[in-house]
């Protein structure tokens, strides 16, 4: 049986070299880190949140706030450097080596990580993260982006109940997944933080994407760590296409494809993607 958290309970803060970050914790053994992923509101608990106890019963879960989102620390977007805020996160949570599975901006930082410090990355995971290999942006076959980038952006723009809703319904699949209850989170805490809305649209104003410094087309290629690469077949903001690539450029790469999902795969399919996760972790 799952362990019942909740984000209360499991709410912790650190203070790094160069932020002060929130996330939540629970469980023992080896640490697996969990990045969430772009859109405002976003949080590590709101991502994660069928996750972190089932996890929890085999791994050290850590859902982490990345600077800029939920309750960790704002700047200006030119000041992130999120791949490197992930290494002083285990720095001074005092992990050597952890599992990284990252949920869309996650898991292109995730990446990032994996490619910069191997020695810190025993397993990498990803959940419809872009590529970034031959496109310079998250753009689709059209001219620009696709139908899920357009409602997060308005999401930052006008961050109630009613925008947070479409936002939801556009992440699943199945609209059963698109409760009033995310997107009345998602809404709350993007309303809580003008801070961290108004730093991401000013970075995108100025042409900054949602990730700092992500990998290089090089970079990728260098990656070693095992890698299981999840993505919906029905993902509405991230094509699959983008995994496609990524299994063709990292050695050590399988790719599970999952019809009749969006772009939340450890939602929509939790059950299945938390065995998917253990399964990998201790077996590679």
């Amino acid at each position: 049986m799952s362990v019942e958290l909740t984000e209360e309970g499991t709410s912790r803060f650190v203070q790094t070299k160069s932020w002060k970050l929130h996330h939540n914790e629970a469980g023992e053994g080896h640490p697996v880190i969990l990045l969430h992923g772009s859109g405002a509101g976003a949080t590590g608990w709101s991502n994660f949140r069928p996750n972190i106890g089932p996890l929890s019963e085999k791994f050290r879960a850590i859902a982490w706030d990345a600077p800029g989102w939920g309750k960790s620390d704002s700047a200006p977007s030119d000041q992130y450097d999120h791949p490197a805020a992930v290494i002083e996160l285990m720095d001074e949570l005092g992990i050597e080596k952890a599992a990284l599975v990252g949920n869309s901006m996650g898991g292109m930082i995730a990446l990032a990580v994996a490619a910069r410090w191997p020695d810190r990355v025993s397993h990498l995971i990803t959940m419809g993260p872009g590529s970034f290999l031959e496109l310079p942006t998250l753009f689709g076959a059209g001219d620009g982006p696709s139908e899920g980038l357009k409602i997060l952006f308005e999401g930052y723009r006008n961050p109630t109940p009613e925008v947070m809703k479409k936002l939801v319904d556009i992440m699943a699949f199945s609209p059963e997944f698109a409760t009033d209850e995310l997107a009345k989170l998602r809404s709350d805490s993007a309303l809580s933080r003008p801070d961290h809305l108004e730093n991401f649209l000013q970075g995108m104003a100025a042409g900054r994407g949602p990730v700092s410094k992500p990998a290089t087309p090089a970079e990728v290629r260098s990656i070693k760590a095992p890698a299981l690469l999840i993505h919906g077949r029905d993902d509405r903001v991230v094509h699959f296409e983008h995994s496609l690539r990524l299994v063709s450029m990292i050695d050590d790469s399988r790719l599970v494809l999952l019809n009749r999902c969006g772009h939340w795969a450890q939602i929509e399919h939790a059950d299945e993607f938390n065995r998917l996760v253990a399964d990998f972790v201790e077996n590679n």
